[in-house]
């Protein structure tokens, strides 16, 4: 199903050179990645985990995103999570966001820029050097999918170099690495200004709320898996809960959202129906409505005023 134009993808497999648990300011650094790209209105985003991966899904099992195990990540080559993310998000929106976890201090004004910047492969460059994170099209997915070169992600992207647009950005950020602890620290204060931003909890109500955005992801994954178990996995959710949800929300919209297919150790399929699809798309530009709005007026009521300093 086609959710977005435009979905995240965040690589922190490795075991040995990942490090999504880092903390800078108050927060880990895989919180500041989610947070960017939530503000700029990125969804779907998926995770590739596998460094500190259960302490990953710990602090983010209610923020939306999709976690996707690595299955060898003491020595995972970047392109080849770089390739399992993909290889997932294609066919669900039209643009891919991408950046390793080690990158974490870019701003969401970039992303937006980047966003708004036609191209196949769009990179940021600060005084002269490229750095994260990587807009993708969705038609330079196989190209990146079927690189078998010696030179990993690099290599799979200077394949395409033809197809690049580099756009200047005034944002140290891209650059920034978590290890370079100085220059992290030099960057966090106009970072976490860069990150101030209107928190739009969306639910739907009648006497209590019966739909949320980590509902409205279950239905996601229940459309693309069409098995509930694994939906669960994909977000960190109990089995249990999920069935709560879906059943509460049945009765509430007074029709079935999903069909139940029974049978098999992993509980057989599960797929939306036509109106739980038709519901799914039309909460999601319900919220990219609200969400544009939101964005445009903190941007007038608050910033542009200097009420928040």
């Amino acid at each position: 199903m086609r959710i977005s134009k435009v979905g995240g993808l965040i690589a922190a497999a490795s075991k040995q050179a990942a490090l999504p648990m880092l903390q800078v300011g108050t927060i880990p650094i895989i919180k500041r990645i989610v947070i960017s790209f939530q503000q700029a209105g990125i969804f779907p985003i998926v995770i590739i985990t596998g460094a500190d991966e259960e302490q990953v899904k710990c602090q983010l099992s209610n923020y939306g995103v999709i976690f996707i195990s690595h299955q060898q990540p003491d020595h995972p080559q970047l392109l080849d999570s770089v390739k399992m993310g993909l290889q997932y998000l294609y066919g669900k929106c039209d643009r891919i966001a991408f950046t390793p976890v080690n990158v974490p201090m870019f701003t969401p004004d970039t992303l937006t820029k980047l966003m708004n910047t036609p191209g196949e492969i769009v990179t940021p460059s600060y005084q002269g050097n490229g750095g994260h994170p990587v807009m993708l099209l969705e038609s330079v997915i196989p190209d990146i999918l079927a690189y078998a070169g010696e030179d990993g992600l690099r290599g799979a992207v200077q394949s395409l170099n033809e197809k690049r647009r580099w756009v200047p950005v005034e944002d140290e950020g891209i650059l920034t690495s978590v290890h370079n602890e100085e220059q992290l620290q030099a960057r966090l204060e106009e970072h976490n200004d860069a990150i101030l931003h209107p928190v739009i909890h969306i639910s739907i109500e009648r006497e209590t709320a019966f739909f949320d955005a980590r509902l409205k992801l279950l239905l996601f994954l229940i459309s693309d898996t069409r098995n509930m178990r694994k939906a669960c996995e994909a977000m960190a959710l109990s089995y249990g809960k999920a069935w709560n949800m879906i059943n509460r929300l049945e009765i509430e919209l007074g029709y079935s959202v999903v069909e139940r297919r029974q049978g098999g150790k992993h509980g057989g399929n599960t797929f939306l129906t036509e109106r739980g699809e038709a519901f799914l798309l039309a909460s999601q530009h319900f919220e990219e409505e609200v969400f544009r709005f939101a964005q445009s007026h903190f941007q007038k009521s608050f910033l542009m005023t200097k009420i928040m300093g």
